[in-house]
């Protein structure tokens, strides 16, 4: 049987020995503004939707797929118009 063993900081004692600081570090760093820490990435959107599971027939929803990219947004969309046709929204 393999035991793993217990891993041990290592500790700089030659300042010589800590790395380079690169391009690509600086890159994968975090961003404060202040003492604020800039988030990455994409901003949240002020509107946000709600995940659903949906139980649809396989030949509506093959349909619904071989429409292309966006078909959930396009579902979305006939639900809300219907909704409004209705009287509803």
């Amino acid at each position: 049987m393999t035991v793993k063993k217990k891993s041990t900081p290592s500790i700089w004692t030659d300042q010589d020995d800590a790395p380079e600081l690169t391009e690509s570090f600086f890159d994968k760093a975090d961003l404060y503004v202040g003492k604020t820490l800039k988030a990455r990435g994409r901003p949240k959107s002020a509107v946000t939707k709600e995940p659903v599971k949906i139980r649809l027939d396989a030949d509506v929803l093959a349909a619904l797929r071989a429409s292309g990219e966006g078909w959930q947004t396009r579902i979305n969309d006939s639900l809300r118009a219907s909704l409004k046709l209705a009287g509803r929204v």
